[in-house]
């Protein structure tokens, strides 16, 4: 635990003061460096076989997405790279079928929701950072899935009596859950007082209500879906590479679930 709260201590605020800063190019970079060693950890976790380049091909892909987005070439590059991943996964599906160590359907569809889901979602980061002000809206997702994450942590441990509600995380109760939603919600209102108050913008309230709840809610379950497939897959973590939390899909799993629902709502409801 000790470990967990350093690593979180260290890295979180480092996070966030990148997505603030940063420009969309390198904010990218980062954004590419986190897809790929994502989709990676997703298909070890899945047992997809090493062969054929299929690892490869996905982490490359899963790192051009977001890259492309940074350079003002979002749409174009994800159809792009979807087309060639697809092309390159059945190509070697195909020359090895009927042979030893043929290539399952389902190891292609892990590899293009690593290669293409994973990173597209991610890619919303940059999108949020392109729009005007954007370095107050690209920081919604990470702040919603935090705050998210804590306020069901605490809100079960203090709160929770019901549990079991579902088997994919059954330590976790409906207090908890609805913790995390409340303090989504409480949190998007405390960021909206504070970018009117020190950002000098007009900010409405109402509307970062409803990023938070909607937020919130995508947030947990985002956090239910890639715990489905751990539980699913036999194992307890992704990978080790943030020490205390274990890989890059169980510290950005809330997020991946996050960034594309709250740039949804921004492109729908701008909140200032």
């Amino acid at each position: 635990m000790a470990t967990r709260i350093i690593v979180g201590l260290a890295l979180g605020p480092a996070f966030l003061a990148a997505l603030f800063f940063l420009p969309p190019p390198a904010l990218g970079v980062i954004a590419a460096f986190i897809a790929a060693a994502a989709s990676f950890e997703l298909l070890r976790a899945a047992k997809v076989a090493r062969r054929d380049g299929m690892y490869i091909f996905t982490a490359a892909a899963a790192a051009l997405i977001p890259m492309g987005h940074a350079a003002g070439f979002g749409s174009w590059t994800a159809r792009a790279v979807a087309v060639l991943l697809m092309a390159a996964l059945f190509f070697s599906a195909v020359r090895r079928y009927g042979r030893e160590g043929e290539i399952r359907f389902e190891h292609i569809l892990v590899c293009l929701f690593g290669g293409v889901g994973i990173p597209l979602f991610l890619s919303a980061l940059v999108q949020l950072k392109r729009f005007e002000n954007g370095q107050f809206f690209v920081l919604l997702p990470v702040i919603c899935a935090f705050t998210t994450d804590i306020g069901a942590y605490f809100a079960g441990v203090f709160l929770g009596k019901h549990r079991g509600i579902t088997q994919v995380s059954p330590n976790k109760s409906l207090e908890g859950y609805v913790g995390g939603v409340v303090t989504g919600c409480l949190c998007m209102l405390l960021y909206g007082w504070l970018v009117e108050r020190f950002g000098g913008l007009a900010v409405r309230q109402p509307v970062m209500a409803l990023y938070g709840l909607l937020g919130s809610a995508v947030t947990e379950l985002g956090d239910l879906s890639f715990s489905l497939i751990k539980r699913q897959y036999g194992v307890k973590d992704y990978g080790t590479l943030l020490p205390g939390h274990g890989g890059m899909l169980d510290r950005f799993d809330s997020t991946i679930f996050a960034a594309p629902m709250l740039l949804l709502l921004v492109e729908i409801f701008p909140a200032f």
